[in-house]
C-alpha cells in the first residue's frame, strides 16, 4: 500500500464517521439523521421520511421514545405502544418495581403480574417517564467570548444555568444543557417529565430472566425480557404526581407493531437513550482503566456476590429483598469481565496506539495545526503515567463497600442522629421520625446477609499488602485472630443500627460518645477515610484529563471535518441503524440470527432458578399452541440479532423495521464484543433483542391478558 493512503485509512478506522462508516456503527443525535445518515438508511431499507422520525412541530417517531428514570437518574428506555399510554420496556428494567411490589404472599418476581383492570395497575413512587420535546445547538451561547485557551468554567456554568432556567418556562419543562466531544460543543435538551408511571404487566422471572446470570451477555438467548407500564396524566393531559384522579396518557405518537417477522439483511433501527460510551479513549487511558477500575470491580464482585446469592437461594424473603440490587451488581460484574477480556483479546489498546500515530502525523503535517494542538496524545500519556493506580484501586474498593451494604448506606445517609441545639434528648416526634426512617431503610435488609456482605468485604481488604490495609484489618488480626466473619458479626450485632431494639435504646438515650464508639460507624469511618485519601488524586486526574482531552477531540473533529463524527453517548436520545444478521464469534462457529422456544426446553434444568421452565409455558410449547404468533414454518421465535450500536441505557429500546414498526425490544449485547463502549468491532458487535411476536405470545397465550393486545395497533 502506498504511504499516502495511510492517513485516510486510519482516519476511517479512528474516527468511525459519516458515509465511510459501516452502517451499523454510530449513536447519532436524531436532529442530524436527515443530514448525515438518511441516504444510507434508505439504501438499507428505511421507508419513512426524515420528518416522520424527527419533527419538533408535528408528532413523529421520537415522541414514542421514553427515557425511564429513578428519582431523575436515567436507567432504561421504553416505548409507547398504544394510544392509552401503554409502555413496553425490558423485564430487567422493570425488575426493581416488580420486586418492590412483591411479598412472599404475592411474589410477582416468581409468579408474574398482569393487571386485570386499570384500577389494578400498580403505582411506583420514584419512576419517571421523560419525553424529549426538542434539542438545540447552544455552543455559541455557552462559549461566547471565549477562545480555546481562555475558557472560563465558572462563566460556562453560569450560562448553562441561565439557559436551563430560561427555557424551562417556569418549571413546565425540564431543561438540560450537556457538553459533547469533551466540551467542544454544547446542546440543550428540553424535556417533559411524567411522574405517574404504573406497573401493568410482567412475566415471571422464569420467562423474563430465563438464563439469568449464566446467559447474561451470551448468545444464543431465550429470554422474554420485557415488562409493561402505563403513563398516567392529570385529567387535562398534563404531567402530574400520582393521584387516583389521573387518567391514562394520550400520547402524541405510539408505535405500530409488526407481526410480519424478520429475515437476514432486513433493515433495523434502534431509538433510545444510551447511557455512556468512551469511544475516543486513547491507548493510555484504556490500559489505566483496566488496572484501576475494571480489575478492582471484578475482584470485589468475585468476593461479595456469591455470599448474597447463597442467602437469596436459601430464603425467599431474602431473594425478594436483594433481587434488584443483586441483579444490577451481577450484570455489571459480568459486563466488566467481558469488557476486560475483549479489550485484551482484541488488542484494542494496540489498535488505538496505531491510530494515535496517524492523528499526530496529521497534526505535524501543518505548522498551524502543530501550533494550535501541540501533542495532545503526549499530554494524555503524561497524566496517566503520573497517576497512581494503587490509590485508585483503594478508592474504588472503598466506594464499592460503601455502596452495597444497606446498613452502611443508612449510616452514611442518615440525618440528625444526635439531638441539635445542645439538647441531650430527642423529642418524641424526632424519635418517631428517626425510627420510621430506620425502618424504611431496613425493610429490605437481612441481618445474616448483611453480616456476610461485610465479612466478604473484610476478606478482600485482608488480601492487600499490609501498608494498604485500613486500620480495622489490624484489629481483625489481633483481637479476632483473622476471623473476618466474627468481626463482621460484632460490627453488626453490637451496633446501634444493627436492629430496631438497639436503635430504640439509642434514641431513648442518645450521645455523641455512643455514635463515636459504635463499631459499624467505626467501619464506615475507616472506609470513608480510605475514600477521602483517594478522592483528591482522583479529581486531580479527571480535571487534568478534561483539559488534555479537549484539544485532542478538537483535533479529531477538524481532521474529520468532511465526515461527521457521532458523539459519545451521554444519556441523550440517539438513533442507530443496521440490519438483522448472524455472526461468527470464532473459527468454525456460526451463530444464527434468531432462536426459538425449542431452545428453552433444551436448556431446561428443573428446579434450577436460572433454567427452570414454567409449567404452563412448557405445555404451550409441547402443544405448539402459539396462536397467530408463530413463524410461517410453525416455530415460535424468542430472540434475534442485529448489528445495531447500543450500550447500557438502551435496554428496553424499540427495534424498528423500515416502516417504523416495532419488531422487537433491545435488551443485551454479546460477550465477545463487550469492549463496545470503547471500541466498536463491526464483525462481532451484536444487539440481542426479544422478538415482539414472543412478547405478544406471552401476553396473550401464556398470561391471557388480551386487554393489552386489544390496545395495540398490530400490523399482520
Amino acid at each position: 500500500m502506498k504511504k499516502f493512503f495511510l492517513i485516510p485509512l486510519f482516519a476511517f478506522l479512528f474516527l468511525t464517521a459519516g458515509a465511510t462508516n459501516p452502517p451499523d456503527e454510530g449513536m447519532w443525535l436524531p436532529m442530524f439523521v436527515k443530514d448525515y445518515n438518511y441516504a444510507t438508511m434508505k439504501h438499507l431499507g428505511l421507508h419513512l421520511t426524515a420528518e416522520q422520525m424527527w419533527d419538533i412541530n408535528n408528532s413523529s417517531l421520537k415522541d414514542a421514545i421514553v427515557e425511564l428514570g429513578n428519582d431523575g437518574d436515567h436507567f432504561c428506555t421504553g416505548e409507547i405502544i398504544s394510544d392509552q399510554g401503554l409502555l413496553l420496556t425490558n423485564h430487567h428494567c422493570g425488575y426493581a418495581s416488580i420486586a418492590d411490589h412483591s411479598t412472599t404472599d404475592h411474589d410477582y418476581l416468581k409468579e408474574g403480574f398482569w393487571a386485570a383492570t386499570l384500577a389494578d395497575e400498580l403505582p411506583n413512587q420514584h419512576i419517571t417517564a421523560t419525553f424529549l420535546v426538542r434539542m438545540e445547538d447552544v455552543t455559541t451561547k455557552v462559549l461566547a467570548g471565549m477562545s480555546d485557551g481562555e475558557r472560563d468554567d465558572s462563566k460556562i456554568s453560569e450560562t448553562i444555568e441561565a439557559l436551563e432556567s430560561e427555557y424551562s418556562e417556569d418549571g413546565r419543562y425540564t431543561v438540560s444543557v450537556k457538553d459533547f466531544y469533551d466540551g467542544n460543543q454544547y446542546f440543550m435538551f428540553v424535556y417533559e417529565v411524567y411522574k405517574d408511571v404504573r406497573l401493568v404487566g410482567a412475566p415471571p422471572s422464569s420467562i423474563g430472566k430465563f438464563g439469568d446470570e449464566t446467559d447474561n451477555w451470551v448468545w444464543p438467548r431465550h429470554t422474554g425480557d420485557f415488562s409493561m407500564f402505563r403513563i398516567y396524566t392529570a385529567p387535562d393531559g398534563s404531567p402530574a404526581e400520582y393521584s387516583e384522579e389521573n387518567v391514562p396518557m394520550k400520547p402524541k405518537y405510539s408505535l405500530p407493531i409488526s407481526m410480519k417477522g424478520i429475515q437476514p439483511g432486513d433493515f433495523a433501527m434502534v431509538w433510545g437513550i444510551p447511557g455512556s460510551t468512551e469511544r475516543y479513549l486513547t491507548s493510555y487511558e484504556i490500559n489505566f482503566k483496566l488496572e484501576s477500575d475494571n480489575k478492582p470491580f471484578i475482584e470485589f464482585a468475585d468476593m461479595v456476590l456469591p455470599v448474597i446469592r447463597e442467602e437469596m437461594n436459601a430464603r425467599d424473603e431474602v431473594r425478594i429483598m436483594y433481587a434488584s440490587d443483586y441483579a444490577s451488581w451481577a450484570n455489571s460484574w459480568k459486563n466488566r469481565k467481558g469488557e476486560l477480556a475483549s479489550l485484551t483479546n482484541l488488542h484494542i489498546a494496540d489498535k488505538k496506539a496505531e491510530q494515535e500515530k496517524e492523528l499526530l502525523h496529521w497534526i505535524n503535517a501543518s505548522k498551524a495545526r502543530k501550533d494550535k494542538y501541540g501533542n495532545p496524545v503526549d499530554s494524555i500519556r503524561q497524566i496517566v503515567e503520573d497517576a497512581d493506580v494503587k490509590t485508585f484501586r483503594l478508592l474504588y474498593y472503598a466506594n464499592y463497600c460503601m455502596s452495597i451494604s444497606k446498613y452502611v448506606d443508612f449510616v452514611l445517609n442518615a440525618d440528625g442522629l444526635t439531638p441539635e441545639d445542645g439538647r441531650k434528648a430527642f423529642t418524641n416526634e424526632e424519635k418517631q421520625a428517626l425510627m420510621e426512617s430506620y425502618q424504611e431503610a431496613m425493610k429490605n435488609a437481612d441481618l445474616i446477609t448483611e453480616e456476610k456482605i461485610i465479612a466478604a468485604e473484610l476478606k478482600l481488604w485482608m488480601t492487600l499488602p499490609v501498608e494498604d490495609q485500613p486500620p480495622f484489618c489490624e484489629v481483625i488480626n489481633k483481637k479476632f485472630k483473622g476471623d473476618c466473619a466474627a468481626f463482621a458479626k460484632m460490627i453488626v450485632q453490637k451496633s446501634i443500627f444493627g436492629n430496631a431494639d438497639n436503635f430504640q435504646k439509642y434514641l431513648n438515650k442518645p450521645s455523641d460518645k455512643a455514635i463515636d464508639n459504635d463499631p459499624l460507624v467505626g467501619y464506615v469511618s475507616s472506609l470513608y477515610s480510605t475514600l477521602f485519601r483517594g478522592i483528591f488524586p482522583y479529581f486531580g486526574y479527571t480535571n487534568q484529563m478534561e483539559e488534555a482531552r479537549r484539544p485532542f477531540m478538537a483535533a479529531m473533529l477538524e481532521m474529520n471535518a468532511d465526515h461527521p463524527m457521532y458523539p459519545d453517548a451521554n444519556s441523550t436520545m440517539r438513533c442507530t441503524y443496521g440490519t438483522v444478521c448472524d455472526y461468527f464469534p470464532k473459527d468454525g462457529v456460526r451463530y444464527d440470527y434468531y432462536t426459538t422456544v425449542d431452545g428453552i426446553l433444551q436448556k431446561e434444568i428443573p428446579g434450577d432458578p436460572e433454567f427452570d421452565v414454567n409449567p404452563k409455558l412448557k405445555q404451550l410449547i409441547l402443544d405448539k399452541d402459539f396462536g397467530p404468533y408463530a413463524m410461517k414454518n410453525g416455530q415460535m421465535p424468542v430472540c434475534f440479532l442485529t448489528n445495531n450500536d447500543i450500550t447500557g441505557g438502551n435496554s428496553g429500546s424499540p427495534v424498528l423495521n423500515g416502516n417504523g414498526e416495532l419488531i422487537g425490544c433491545a435488551f443485551d449485547g454479546n460477550i465477545e464484543a463487550l469492549c463496545s463502549d470503547i471500541f466498536f468491532d463491526t464483525d462481532l458487535q451484536r444487539c440481542i433483542c426479544v422478538d415482539i411476536r414472543y412478547v405478544l405470545f406471552v401476553i396473550d397465550k401464556f398470561a391471557g391478558a388480551q386487554r393489552f393486545i386489544n390496545e395495540m395497533k398490530i400490523i399482520k
